[in-house]
């Protein structure tokens, strides 16, 4: 009878941590130009004090690298971080960007 119960427990504890991604929370994507996600991506990022370094055109990547500014606080600049503008079909994905960028990169291209 034990048995049954933790059989039953450990069902039970590999379903419900099974990961959010398989439940439709993938990226978001936005029916824009990469020229449109590429500005709006410098506006955000230079707005909340990054600098952007360089502009990569890859085919149907556009890699942004952009890094940390001073901020005022003399302690130099930030290591250089990437952030990639995938296109797709029809539309534009954004990998590997900080959440906290990626709202304010939704805000602006939903206007």
């Amino acid at each position: 009878m034990r048995r049954t119960y933790y059989a039953l427990a450990m069902a039970l504890l590999v379903v419900c941590s099974m990961p959010v991604g398989a439940q439709g929370k993938g990226p978001k994507k936005y029916a824009v130009t990469n020229d449109r996600a590429l500005v709006v991506t410098r506006e955000v990022l230079v707005k909340r004090g990054y600098e952007v370094v360089r502009v990569e055109n890859g085919g149907r990547d556009v890699i942004v690298w952009y890094r940390a500014g001073n901020r005022g606080r003399g302690k130099g600049k930030g290591p250089p971080v990437r952030m990639v503008i995938h296109r797709t079909e029809d539309r534009v994905v954004f990998l590997q960007a900080p959440s906290a960028v990626l709202v304010d990169i939704d805000v602006k291209l939903k206007m």
